[in-house]
Parts: C-alpha cells; structure tokens; sequence
C-alpha cells in the first residue's frame, strides 16, 4: 500500500501544492498512490494532541510506503520528527521524501538523516531569536550546549546525577532542562544516538520500538 500523506495548517504549502509535488514525484518514480491521507488542522498542533495521526501511524504494515512533500510536513519539530520516524522504520515502512529525493528505510545511513534534523533545529532555533517568541516555544538555556552530551550519556544509562556532577551544575537544574525538552523520552524512544561516531552505521543491528505503542502500554499497565 502506497500512502501519500499530507496536511493542511496555517503556513503550510497548500493541499494543492502538496499533492501536486507528490503526484509528479510518484509519476517518475513509478509509485502508484493507493491512497491519499490528509490531516486537517487550524493551527499546528504539538503531535501528543494529533490522535488520528497517531493513529495512521500504528496502522502502519511492513513494505507500507509514505511519500510525503518534504520531511517537515510530518513534523516542524526535530524531536517530534524522530519519533515519527521511529515509529514508522519499526513498522519496516518506507519513506519518500519529495523535495529532497530521499527514500528513508531500515537501510538509510545515518550521515543522510542527520542533516535535516539539523536543518529542523536550526529552523526552530530561528524560530525562537524572533521578537514575540511563539506561544510554547522553549526559551535558549545554558545547558543547550550539552544537549548533544547529555543525549549521549543518558542512552548509555548514565544517571542525571552523574551526568550533574560532570558537567559542574545542580541535579534539580539538570533535570529540569532534561524534563522541559523531553530529552529523556527522546533517548527512550529514538533509534538516532547523537553523535557522529554512528554516522556510516545502518540500522539493520538496532532494535527499533514505536515510541506511541510503547506509551500505550505503559498507560494500559497503569490502569491494570
């Protein structure tokens, strides 16, 4: 089943133009769209609050593919978008990125994934140096220059405290960083370990886990 997948917000291309970008790119790459799924929303939501997303997600089937217009139409948010590709990769779906001409898979190398998530933040980043920072947004803090260490560490199971005492700074203050950009679910949930020594490595040795499907069952064995 071929997916073409698009959505509609304020300052998102139009619906026309994403299906013409799609359309075009699925005439010369051959692909035949069996169906066109289209998310509605008047503003962009943050993807906890997109539930019929979600939901297309998890109905996700290996050898599914979804071609979307570019990369950040799934999400304007570079942590959001890892979750979105994990989930899809641990469904073994394949992905087709218009603009950019990149099918994503279990085969993509990392060094070809890396630069747009850089491309995202440092939209976001821009975002954030504007006057009248948007409702929601995270302010700069003094740890963002760890942020790529304190990911690191965490994923190799190293504790707030000790990642605190090495970096010089209080536990609570670290914590509260870690907390406030959703670090801890990020290393929980990603596939990606940032830092460049995985930058030639596939994925074809890493265990990938839908991020929405594991929360679900964490929620599921609370109520239980």
């Amino acid at each position: 089943m071929v997916y073409a997948y698009m959505r509609q917000v304020p300052e998102f291309p139009h619906l026309t133009r994403q299906q013409s970008d799609v359309l075009s790119f699925s005439l010369k790459k051959e692909l035949k769209i069996d169906k066109e799924v289209v998310e509605y929303a008047t503003k962009n939501l943050a993807l906890d609050e997109r539930g019929d997303f979600e939901a297309f997600l998890q109905t996700m089937q290996e050898e599914n593919t979804v071609v979307v217009s570019s990369l950040y139409i799934l999400s304007d948010k570079a942590e959001e978008l890892i979750k979105v590709i994990t989930c899809m990769l641990s469904h073994s779906v394949n992905l087709w990125i218009v603009d950019s001409e990149m099918l994503m898979n279990k085969e993509t190398r990392m060094a070809e994934i890396f630069p747009l998530l850089n491309a995202l933040r440092k939209e976001e980043k821009a975002k954030t140096n504007q006057i009248g920072r948007p409702k929601g947004s995270k302010s700069s803090s003094k740890f963002d220059v760890y942020r790529g260490e304190v990911v690191s560490l965490l994923s190799k199971g190293v504790s707030v405290s000790a990642i605190a005492r090495e970096l010089g700074v209080t536990r609570s203050s670290l914590k509260d960083y870690i907390e406030s950009r959703g670090i801890k679910e990020l290393v929980e949930g990603s596939w990606i370990e940032m830092n460049e020594s995985l930058g030639k490595k596939g994925m074809d040795n890493v265990v990938l886990i839908c991020p929405f499907e594991e929360a679900r069952k964490i929620k599921e064995r609370k109520v239980s």
